[in-house]
């Protein structure tokens, strides 16, 4: 059986110019910023001038753990709002932009996939307004203005030793992971050790997504937390004048982007954290402009339910002071097969077997999402070798959880084939949705920490390094305890180790840093042997995609 590419598909389209999409959701000339003929920003002013409309319903899209069989969680999100038009409601999809780091690495791109996909998909994996940049210049400008002030004879007494803010690059390069700076002559700068992450997972990234003004996010920039004196008194962003000056770069990155999808139904895709890494959720600005502009907002979080779901509830709803009106998961035969100990080679085979082994994982997370109050769909994303009485058992089995399974073939046919997604999901949205958080304000970390590692992760209890138990004590006495907690691990199980697959229970979770994000207003805890900065694979995407003397981009999926 042969199939399109994605980029074939995106290239055969026919994409509508950016102004017919804005017109139609009464976004003016004066609110949009062109960048070309299929892209824009839009204006701060949009959303000042509907302040006082009703906001339409919020549905999130979240999934299983993830597998390399493949979930298919954006391809559904953009299929469910393609399908919103088809049955005569107004949707606005909200989704997160894709890191260079991934679509040269081996996940790809993040644009959707099939007939299910946002356009314009080259420009969106690759670039697109420049966002990341801006989020990466202005992180490095401090890194360089920290570097400055201790070469500039550091009247603040700021202890190289003790600077906890990084440096961050939006690639995959492992090699930057753990680095030397300032070698040299005596005019190069300090010589000391430094550490980059990836952009996604930068604080800078963190704030933009949860900032709710340009005054919101200079405030939140100069709240970083970068360093402590060798007294040990903590030194912030503001203390090095800095917020000004970065804000000023993230001047037009903080404007929600407008594209659409190969339906031409509309997009805003904004910020870009991972979910494993970071907090894992598009901009707070982009889905409430979402949610003025439609009846629905339909956005995502990244990675599994346990990641980017958790911190949906437990951050953004929290800090943006929005709830959802209905959850959407996304599974597959295929990853469930994958979780019940099926080679990925052999996934195409029919087995109900494999599929009542991994059901697990499907049942954690069903088990997870109830805790927190919000009505669930599962959407059963369907590939071409998924077999009836394979989709027939695990409508079967979210039956028997009191959850509603539906079939959606948004990849393949568009919004038409996830229809009844789309009618499934209106109706949850009409019963009753009480949000309920995990953990209380005033839990300690430690009580926050554990109650998501026994509540979400399934874990017995939880181990801290002794480095991490000091910097939870520092972090309390700074005054940061009544924080959310963002919970760094693999994405790969519900536990903090790849390899444990299906439901694991009976560990403990392993923390081993813990440290504030001052600015963005939450505590990072990093578990297992999670990696802020990733690295590339054997053979990197990068290697197949390539650009003809049309200006034709080919191998990006």
């Amino acid at each position: 059986m042969s199939f399109k590419s994605d980029i074939q598909i995106a290239n055969e389209a026919t994409i509508r110019p950016i102004t017919e999409i804005a017109e139609q959701l009464g976004i003016t000339d004066d609110e949009l910023e062109a960048y070309g003929k299929y892209k824009a920003k839009i204006s701060s002013a949009v959303l000042k001038r509907l302040e006082n409309k009703q906001n339409g319903k919020l549905v999130l899209v979240t999934a299983i753990s993830p597998t390399p069989a493949g979930e298919g969680k954006t391809t559904t999100t953009v299929g469910l709002g393609q399908a919103m038009a088809k049955i005569g409601r107004k949707a606005v999809i909200a989704l997160r932009e894709p890191s260079l780091g991934p679509v040269f690495g081996i996940k790809g791109g993040a644009a959707g996939g099939g007939y299910s996909q946002v356009l314009p998909m080259d420009e969106i994996n690759l670039h697109f307004t420049g966002d990341f940049h801006a989020v990466t210049s202005a992180n490095n400008l401090l890194s360089a203005l920290i570097d400055n002030h201790l070469m500039q004879g550091n009247s603040l007494g700021i202890n190289p030793k003790r600077i906890i803010f990084t440096r961050c690059l939006d690639m995959n390069d492992r090699a930057l992971r753990s680095t030397v700076i300032g070698l040299g002559g005596k005019m190069d700068g300090i010589t000391r050790e430094e550490h980059f992450m990836i952009t996604v997972a930068s604080e800078i990234m963190a704030i933009l997504c949860l900032a709710e003004s340009i005054s919101d996010l200079k405030e939140k920039l100069g709240n970083i937390l970068v360093a402590y004196t060798y007294d040990e008194r903590p030194v912030y962003c503001r203390d090095l004048n800095a917020q000004g000056a970065m804000c000023a770069l993230l001047k037009e990155a903080i404007k929600p982007n407008l594209v659409q999808t190969i339906e031409n139904t509309p997009c805003i895709i904004h910020g870009g954290p991972f979910a494993n890494i970071a907090h894992g959720c598009n901009s707070a600005i982009a889905t409430k402009t979402a949610l003025k502009l439609a009846d629905y907002c339909i956005t995502e979080a990244g990675f599994g339910a346990d990641l980017g779901a958790e911190k949906f509830f437990n951050i953004k709803c929290r800090k943006a002071g929005i709830k959802p009106d209905a959850v959407v998961l996304v599974a597959t035969v295929r990853a469930l097969k994958y979780n019940g100990g099926i080679k990925k080679d052999e996934l195409k085979e029919e087995n109900l077997s494999a599929l009542e082994k991994g059901s697990v994982n499907l049942k954690a997370h069903i088990e997870n999402l109830m805790s927190f109050g919000i009505p669930i769909v599962v959407a059963v994303n369907h590939f071409y070798t998924d077999t009836e009485r394979e989709v027939a058992w695990i409508k079967d089995f979210c039956n028997g959880l009191g959850v509603r399974a539906v079939v959606s073939k948004a990849f393949a046919e568009g919004g038409t084939g996830a229809a009844e997604l789309a009618k499934e999901v209106c109706a949850a949205c009409e019963t009753v949705s009480d949000l309920r958080f995990v953990y209380p304000d005033d839990y300690s970390i430690t009580e926050k920490i554990n109650a998501l590692a026994t509540k979400i992760y399934r874990a017995e209890g939880v181990d801290y390094s002794p480095s991490a138990l000091a910097a939870i004590k520092d972090i309390e006495a700074m005054g940061y305890g009544s924080l959310p907690i963002c919970i760094a691990k693999t994405q790969y199980s519900i536990s903090d180790n790849p390899l444990l697959l299906g439901c694991p229970s009976g560990y403990r979770l392993n923390v081993r840093e813990v440290r504030v994000s001052a600015g963005a207003g939450f505590v990072v805890v990093l578990a297992g042997t999670v990696m802020t900065m990733p690295g590339l694979p054997k053979k990197p995407a990068a290697e197949g995609i390539d650009i003809d003397d049309n200006g034709t981009i080919s191998g990006l999926f």
